[in-house]
């Protein structure tokens, strides 16, 4: 009768024709301390990138900047609040170091200028779509107040109606600028792929 084996053995005669690839491990490593390393920044945008492209051995630089930028394209995004735009604005400085080049650089101008943009147009937009939708708010709230007995105020963000309204007219606006920040993502990725070769 043969003998029974363990899974451990099993798993062992499966894996035994797997050798590890020292350098794709490395490679590896290097692109997730890249990553580790863009967070860092993400929350320190005063730190020097070019410092830690010194201190890290040729073979494994491509992989590190991989990293990098990976982690800080993903950020170039429309912003919600002035902190976000903070972030983004680090996320392109953080990229002109990865990148360095005078085009980028020029693009990430832009950048900072349209986030900014994007963020005052949109509290236009939603004084301006709160003031179009207020006759219509006040109706609701009259109404509301004559059923219960007692004055109601509503906002206009609990109330599925506006909110609906509200989407469909900042939607446009969040449109123009998506388009602006997808040709800035193109641009940098074809930038990086340039600079690595």
């Amino acid at each position: 009768m043969g003998r029974i084996k363990s899974a451990l053995e099993i798993a062992l005669e499966r894996t035994g024709s797997v050798k590890s690839d020292k350098a794709s491990i490395e490679q590896y490593d290097a692109k997730q301390r890249g990553k580790k390393l863009a967070n860092e920044f993400l929350g320190n945008p005063d730190m020097r990138l070019e410092d830690e492209f010194k201190k890290t051995a040729k073979d494994h630089l491509a992989s590190l900047k991989q990293g990098l930028f990976d982690v800080l394209v993903s950020q170039i995004n429309l912003p919600s609040t002035p902190e976000d735009a903070k972030r983004i604005e680090a996320a392109g400085k953080g990229l002109q170091a990865v990148i360095n080049n005078s085009r980028f650089t020029a693009l990430y101008k832009q950048l900072v200028q349209a986030v900014s943009q994007y963020l005052d147009q949109a509290a236009q937009y939603e004084e301006a779509i709160k003031r179009q939708y207020a006759p219509k708010l006040r109706q609701k709230e009259e109404e509301l107040s004559r059923r219960m007995g007692r004055e109601v105020r509503l906002d206009p963000f609990q109330d599925p109606e506006f909110i609906a309204f509200f989407n469909q007219n900042i939607n446009a606006l969040r449109g123009n600028y998506e388009a602006a920040l997808d040709q800035v993502r193109e641009e940098a990725v074809r930038l990086f792929a340039a600079s690595l070769s």
